[in-house]
């Protein structure tokens, strides 16, 4: 990507002093929900640049990006510090293959993030086709503690809005609150702790599991999934689990 779009900040929003959302209005291409684009912004001389999943829906303004601040990186704390108005850059195309274009048939659908592996599953969410294509969709969102669980509000609305298709299972590793699953996913996977809270068939036979987030979280539920008899995905040999690491 040579050239920059050149977009303005119209709201930030901020869940906890290390989660926010950004959102940009900038004249944005057409992209699939999953995908992600790059921010930059000029510091020092240069232009620096990271990824960032859009959590919008497609054709829908304005972008929107959920992210976190890691301290004393090179653009995340620049990104936190953004006000209505001021300027931001963004790469011209999308990017990324976790989108359900990908995905083979099957009569459920998994999605299971980390922290803001959260946000292209929302973008996801708001679209027609996984209501269309999938008899049950769950979401599984894994944090640290409740505060970390954002956009709490946009899946209230969903689960009201889907009824009985949708499925929301929040997971908390280091707290314990009313309504969320303790531990972690790959163990409740394989104790069968993450089926029974979601009330959803999980079994190779019926069902694809989209992951983002954690690069570990990615790598040992998808090892948990294999035992189960469920394997990546690939065009040239179809599967159940389609993945995309953060960081």
């Amino acid at each position: 990507m040579s050239t920059w779009l050149e977009g303005r900040v119209v709201g930030q929003t901020r869940w906890t002093e290390r989660l926010l959302s950004l959102q940009v209005q900038a004249p944005f291409g057409p992209f699939e929900a999953g995908q992600f684009t790059r921010l930059a912004l000029d510091i020092g001389g240069e232009r620096m640049a990271r990824p960032y999943s859009l959590v919008n829906a497609p054709a829908t303004a304005p972008l929107e990006f959920y992210y976190n601040v890691v301290p004393h990186g090179p653009l995340s704390p620049r990104l936190a510090a953004l006000q209505a108005g001021d300027g931001v850059y963004v790469a011209p195309d999308a990017a990324g293959f976790l989108v359900l274009r990908e995905v083979p048939q099957a009569q459920n659908l998994w999605l299971i993030c980390t922290g803001t592996g959260l946000g292209p599953f929302l973008s996801i969410l708001r679209t027609a086709e996984p209501w269309r294509r999938f008899r049950r969709v769950t979401l599984v969102h894994a944090t640290r503690v409740v505060a970390d669980q954002a956009y709490r509000g946009l899946i209230a609305a969903l689960a009201a809005e889907r009824g009985a298709q949708f499925g929301f299972v929040p997971m908390l590793s280091r707290e314990a609150a009313p309504g969320a699953l303790a531990g972690r996913s790959p163990e409740a996977i394989r104790d069968g702790r993450l089926e029974r809270a979601a009330q959803a068939d999980r079994s190779a036979a019926c069902s694809h599991v989209m992951l983002c987030g954690n690069p570990d979280m990615v790598k040992e539920v998808t090892a948990a999934l294999a035992e189960r008899g469920m394997h990546k995905h690939r065009r040239r040999a179809p599967g159940h689990v389609t993945a995309e690491t953060y960081w």
